[in-house]
């Protein structure tokens, strides 16, 4: 991505308005979009190779894991951590809630494309923490669901073009008569 281009806040904006449009069961609408740009990169850069330290069991940290959390957060103008804020009690499972926010980031995903923008979705487990949860200020049992990446495509540079198996290997047609 162009670190040189910022993305207007205007447009982050509305790339997020177009998430709340995912669907939701009983409306409970369980995203929280937490926005990071500028120098609050730095911070969440910063913040996710720590926590990372502070969750892995010692033998288990690598090197390259540490790496890559502390650098991503500056590879892109913005980085949105977009999390699940459990609103439906006991009515609406929580997976559920999980499956709307996937929706909503999709949704952020597929405008920021159509406003021309690169984007990427990173769900490293250090996010499913706690202690990640509590530095983000979430509720107990709320949870982060991933990070999304934006910004736009470097000069010269295209979007990558990723090769999926044709749909006929993926779709059972169920006639409508036996």
């Amino acid at each position: 991505m162009d670190l040189g281009r910022s993305v207007p806040e205007a447009l982050v904006w509305q790339l997020l308005e177009n998430g709340t449009w995912a669907p939701t069961h009983g409306l409970t609408e369980p995203w929280k979009f937490h926005v990071f740009a500028g120098e609050a990169r730095v911070r969440l850069a910063e913040a996710l190779p720590m926590i990372y330290k502070e969750v892995t069991p010692v033998a288990e940290v690598r090197e390259d894991k540490l790496v890559k959390l502390g650098q991503n957060p500056l590879l892109a103008p913005v980085v949105i951590a977009c999390c699940v804020e459990k609103r439906g009690g006991e009515k609406i499972p929580f997976l559920e809630e999980v499956e709307a926010v996937a929706c909503a980031m999709q949704n952020v995903m597929l405008s920021a494309t159509a406003a021309g923008l690169g984007s990427f979705w990173s769900s490293p487990p250090v996010l499913g923490s706690a202690a990640f949860g509590s530095w983000l200020g979430l509720g107990e049992g709320d949870l982060c669901v991933g990070l999304l990446y934006l910004g736009w495509v470097k000069e010269g540079r295209v979007m990558a073009e990723v090769p999926r198996r044709p749909v006929a290997e993926k779709v059972v047609w169920h006639p409508d008569t036996p």
